[in-house]
């Protein structure tokens, strides 16, 4: 399963993991690639617990994900 991750750095200076299609699905690091490796222990034990309490994963509907680009 491939999911989208979004990584954004705080104001402690972490990089804080979160995935979309899962909420709750939270995870740190102290660079990108600590974070990415953290974020992927993170989905593959709440993808596993979904899977133990019967919950499937569902994309959500009614959502279009795209980029847009602006000049500043």
């Amino acid at each position: 399963m491939r999911f989208k991750v979004h990584l954004e750095k705080d104001e402690d200076g972490m990089w804080v993991a979160t995935v979309p299609a899962l909420p709750g699905c939270i995870s740190q690091g102290r660079t990108p690639a600590e974070a990415r490796k953290n974020i992927r222990e993170a989905i593959s034990l709440h993808v596993s617990s979904l899977a133990e309490d019967g919950i499937p994963i569902r994309r959500r509907r009614g959502v279009i994900e795209t980029v847009v680009a602006v000049r500043a």
